[in-house]
């Protein structure tokens, strides 16, 4: 049972039965060995300095009582003899001697006992007391010294007693010292042991029922509540077994909507999910047959629609159509898709002053430049951000009268929206609000630019978590929070937090649903290439090469293209034998950039055509409309290579579309390394798209290509795609919006002093920063 080895790392079980363990008891018990030390040490000293005491004290008592004695003796004539008065007074065990020094230093009176090495000089003679220790034959020996006047004359009395007792009564307090401090230890510690061993195979038999259950797949619900406090962390642990399983075994368990369906019951039960973005997923415009039906050319659509159908719930969307308003009921809402209704599309209507300002104007000639850092100078206008501004405000209200509870998941999508996680914050404070920012986020320096950086990332801390397709544009983030607001960061688990909330910052490379559903209509792939050069009226043995973007000018359309005439000036063998098929969507045809990209590419293509073009044959064709997906697919299918040479991406979903079209495992990627794809999908022919001749010579190498190294390298490609679809990165976002409601919950709990859970870890590391 792998997963339950694992789920005993993750709940701490391997700290009790793994290898750490030695050492903690190690450690346990050189630590219990140097308290008893220092405890024994104690006990010695202690014993000494009493018993030292204890000694004073009885040679003051012995002088007491014989010093009237003493000094009568020192007067009478004759003298009286006083070695029998001190004879019976050393019966007692611990007096070793007595003896009388004269003031010249003579020992007049001494018992049979009184060793030789002790002389009248061995203790200072004064008119006060005196102590001293000195050794006989090895036996320590402690000396007080007495002054007694008789008359005239005065002397000493020196009382001796034999420290050996002393040795023996410490020698006996360390001996019991230690014995009761290793009982009381073991006591101890067979208590622990009898509690631990209890509680771990509650535990036990507890992580392996739950764990069947999980490898079984029979969980179709939140795990069942327990008495047994310890059940709590397994089932917590569980829940993120249960993910990270799938995760690391996904090449084993296909992703798909019903498994992440199957997840969002499990890790979030009864939650409303909701999506808001600007770009709807289904347009409904007027033409001359009535009304038809449009899906959009976008990344953002191909990844977010699948999953919606998957989970329900509700899109939150600006209604853009001439016929959107035609086809909603009375409260804006329209259910899709249209064959198979699986969740609601919300439509929010703009004034053109609104849509000029918000969409255009900041969002496209401010955040979109700014971002991408394409070289195209982004314009900031105070009107425009009073727009943006405005309708984000907008949404936030919408958003608020479709959640039909307090805390609705949220995923607010894109660089349209970063004001609106904190307004829905503001209206909605336990609402798990989930950030995905489509685009790439520039480095603190460059964001600088943006006259309302701080109201932006203001607007962004106001969700729960905040996505980027990578860790490298995590990072910008967070340099950028670092820089320009009072929060404080924790790098070790990536996260701001702002106004007393945390905000998690977190990578999620975006993907595409496998199998792709526009796959599914597709002829063969010899069939689909025969159906594109009946088209583009091409020879049997002309090579191909797809582009397939929107007109934008982050996409390197003009480098691509210039690449082509690099390869057909240096290698004029394959004129006539090759061809670039670039389909580009028209967009934002308002804005100055992207119109005159659109003039220049056609001059760019004209002047290619016109220097390698040969009885009527054109090397670049380039088709200026929008692609249905069934038709994108298809000239994915009859190629021999697509080409992504953006200039900076996200991600870019072409490049993964292109993989999952390649079902007989032919054909050549080449893909911009500024696309965070490639991060992803190294087995491509990794390009620098401001490179014209090392494009130009990726383009010969994909023509050279072998089939079995083709086949290698899209085998790699199309599993990575396969493991790592748009459920699986869905999933993710859903299993991190799971934790942190669960952390609300522990934390809602211990406040409140009901039903006590032991909060979530999170290790210490953060810092506050200006």
């Amino acid at each position: 049972m792998r997963g339950y080895g694992r789920l005993m790392h993750r709940i701490g079980a391997d700290r009790l039965f793994g290898s750490p363990v030695a050492r903690y008891v190690i450690l346990a018990l050189a630590a219990i060995g140097l308290v008893i030390a220092a405890l024994t040490l104690l006990a010695s000293v202690m014993v000494e300095d009493w018993s030292q005491r204890d000694i004073d004290l009885r040679s003051r008592l012995v002088f007491r009582s014989i010093r009237d004695q003493v000094a009568t003796a020192m007067t009478a004539r004759p003298e009286i003899d006083l070695v029998p008065v001190f004879e019976r007074i050393t019966e007692d065990e611990r007096i070793l001697a007595l003896g009388f020094c004269t003031e010249p230093g003579q020992l007049r009176y001494a018992t049979k006992a009184f060793p030789k090495a002790v002389t009248c000089d061995s203790v200072k003679r004064d008119k006060s007391s005196a102590f001293a220790t000195v050794t006989d034959s090895g036996r320590r020996i402690h000396i007080s010294s007495f002054p007694i006047t008789g008359g005239v004359s005065t002397g000493h009395l020196l009382v001796l007693h034999d420290l050996a007792f002393i040795e023996e009564r410490a020698s006996e307090a360390r001996l019991y010292t230690v014995l009761a401090l290793v009982g009381v230890t073991a006591g101890l510690g067979l208590l622990g042991t009898a509690i631990v061993l209890t509680l771990m195979r509650a535990w036990s038999r507890s992580i392996r029922g739950a764990l069947v259950e999980v490898q079984q797949g029979n969980a179709t619900g939140p795990p069942q509540r327990s008495n047994f406090p310890l059940n709590r962390e397994v089932h917590a642990a569980l829940s993120e077994l249960r993910m990270e399983r799938r995760f690391a075994y996904g090449i084993h368990i296909e992703w798909s909507p019903r498994t992440l369906h199957r997840v969002l019951v499990e890790e979030l039960p009864r939650a409303q999910v909701m999506v808001v973005s600007n770009r709807e997923p289904y347009i409904h415009n007027h033409s001359g047959n009535g009304i038809a039906l449009q899906i959009p050319a976008s990344g953002l659509v191909a990844a977010l629609e699948p999953v919606m159908r998957a989970c329900g719930g509700t899109w939150i969307a600006h209604g853009s159509g001439s016929a959107d308003r035609d086809t909603v009921d009375a409260t804006d809402r329209v259910r899709v898709p249209p064959a198979d209704p699986a969740y609601l599309l919300r439509r929010v209507w703009l004034s053109e002053q609104e849509q000029n300002g918000y969409y255009y104007g900041l969002a496209n000639e401010g955040l979109w430049p700014l971002c991408h850092i394409a070289f195209v100078r982004p314009i900031f206008r105070e009107e425009d951000w009073t727009q943006y501004r405005r309708v984000n405000e907008r949404f936030a209200d919408v958003v608020v009268r479709e959640a039909s509870c307090d805390d609705p998941v949220v995923l607010v999508q894109d660089y349209h929206f970063a004001l609106l996680p904190r307004m829905i914050r503001d209206r909605l404070p336990k609402a798990t609000i989930i950030t995905f920012w489509h685009i790439p986020w520039p480095n603190a320096e460059t964001f600088g630019i943006c006259p309302w950086r701080r109201e932006i990332i203001d607007g962004l801390l106001g969700s729960s978590i905040l996505g980027f397709h990578t860790q490298f544009h995590c990072n910008n983030f967070i340099e950028a929070a670092d820089r320009f607001m009072e929060s404080r960061i924790d790098r070790e688990h990536a996260s701001i937090t702002f106004g007393g909330q945390e905000t998690l910052i977190r990578p999620y490379p975006i993907s595409i649903e496998w199998p792709p559903a526009a796959l599914a209509q597709q002829a063969p792939v010899r069939d689909c290439r025969d159906a594109v050069r009946r088209r583009f009226d091409l020879p049997s043995d002309m090579r191909i090469a797809i582009g397939i973007e929107r007109f934008d000018y982050t996409k390197g359309i003009l480098d691509r293209i210039r690449a082509v005439d690099d390869l057909l000036t240096r290698h004029p063998e394959w004129v006539g034998r090759f061809v670039l098929i670039q389909a580009a969507a028209p967009t934002r045809s308002k804005l100055g950039p992207y119109s005159a990209l659109q003039a220049e590419a056609e001059q760019l293509v004209s002047k290619v055509n016109a220097r390698h073009g040969r009885d009527g044959f054109e090397p670049v064709r380039l088709v200026v409309r929008h692609h249905e997906p069934t038709e994108v697919f298809e000239l994915f299918r009859a190629s021999d290579m697509c080409v992504v040479s953006s200039l900076h991406d996200g991600m870019n979903l072409v490049a993964k579309e292109f993989v999952a079209a390649r079902d007989d495992e032919q054909g050549v990627l080449m893909l911009s390394s500024f696309a965070g794809a490639s991060r992803e999908l190294s087995e491509a022919l990794i390009v620098n798209p401001y490179d014209t001749h090392g494009m130009a010579e990726a383009f010969l190498q994909a023509l050279r290509m072998s089939v079995a190294e083709q086949r290698d390298r899209m085998r790699l490609m199309r599993e990575l795609v396969r493991e790592r679809n748009v459920y699986r990165w869905a999933a993710q976002m859903l299993l991190d919006a799971a934790r942190l409601r669960q952390r609300q919950r522990i934390t809602s709990a211990n406040a409140t002093g009901i039903d006590r859970i032991s909060p979530l870890p999170v290790a210490p590391g953060e810092r506050k920063t200006a």
